[in-house]
Order: C-alpha cells, then structure tokens, then sequence
C-alpha cells in the first residue's frame, strides 16, 4: 500500500524536475547547467521515494497496514 502511495511524491517531484528541464533549455551558460543539475536532482529523488515506498512495503513496515488493522480490531 505505502508503494502506491509513494507516487503522489514522486509524480511531483518527476513534473518539478520536467519543469526545471524544460525552463533550463531556454537559458545559457551557468544558469542552463544549473538547471539540468537540479533537474536531475529532482528525478533522483523521485526514484528514491518511489524505492523507499517499495523497501516499506516489501519489510512489512507500512503504518497504513497497522492503522488499519489497528481499526479493524476497534481500537488500540
């Protein structure tokens, strides 16, 4: 479940990084290498979101699988 959830982030930061790639192809010099580097860095962190959603789910360490056993016991 926390897999699945951890595309909300990472779709974010994959259109930010998109974004930042597209704006820096109109700039020169420092300001276009600038924009690349941080467009890398944003899809970067989209694939550890996305790795760290798959390490939580496949450990068995996802909190929304608690909370919902938690609720499906009726209380703590």
């Amino acid at each position: 479940m926390c897999f699945f959830i951890s595309f909300m982030p990472a779709t974010f930061w994959v259109i930010l990084g998109y974004f930042i790639l597209f704006s820096s192809t109109k700039a020169e010099g420092r300001v276009k290498t600038l924009g690349q580097a941080l467009a890398i860095w944003a899809f970067i962190i989209a694939g550890f979101i996305l790795l760290a959603g798959a390490y939580v789910t496949s450990t068995g360490m996802c909190s929304m699988d608690m909370m919902g056993e938690c609720w499906n016991r009726g209380g703590a």
